[in-house]
């Protein structure tokens, strides 16, 4: 099944990760899953890594994180989590991966980190479901075209955009109008 149903459910828990996040005045809350189907479309989704904004060290942010845990996966763990045929490599998976974020991957990133567009143009990730764009608070961004030029086929989920938003913005200050 690959239903509008399942896309929101996994884009859900994406908000339960975003919901773990430290807020911020400076930064996005910000949650991602990813997902895979393995060996092929019909199978089961398995989610293989999640993350959330500021998860790890170094000001690091939802995608990154569920990317960096995916990488560290080795193909015995991969083989336990998945059916057979059990995978040959890494490549192979990422290949057939879904990111689910709650917000659009970033496209720059002020601290000089690389940018989560560019980190999942280099995995070859298959698809990428966002909850919302990423409004331009803190940068002009255009991760989800950056995507599409790359060959990453790109979905916009339509019925969580204010959670997400609301996620998003956790612990930023408002301004009168």
């Amino acid at each position: 099944m690959n239903s509008d149903a399942e896309h929101l459910n996994f884009l859900r828990l994406a908000l339960i990760e975003a919901e773990k996040c430290e807020p911020t005045p400076t930064a996005f809350c910000v949650g991602c899953i990813m997902v895979v189907r393995w060996p092929d479309e019909s199978s089961t989704p398995v989610v293989l890594a999640s993350g959330y904004s500021r998860e790890l060290p170094g000001n690091t942010h939802a995608e990154a994180n569920a990317l960096f845990k995916v990488l560290k996966l080795s193909i015995p763990d991969l083989s336990a989590l998945l059916p057979s045929p059990s995978p040959d490599n890494l490549e192979s998976i990422l290949a057939r991966v879904d990111v689910y974020t709650t917000l659009e991957p970033c496209s720059v990133r002020t601290s000089g980190l690389s940018p989560c567009a560019d980190a999942l143009i280099k995995a070859n990730v298959r698809r990428c479901f966002i909850g919302v764009g990423e409004p331009d608070d803190f940068v002009n961004c255009d991760g989800a075209q950056k995507l599409k030029k790359a060959g990453i086929e790109v979905i916009w989920i339509n019925g969580l955009e204010d959670q997400c938003l609301r996620a998003a913005r956790r612990g930023h200050v408002k301004t009168a109008t």
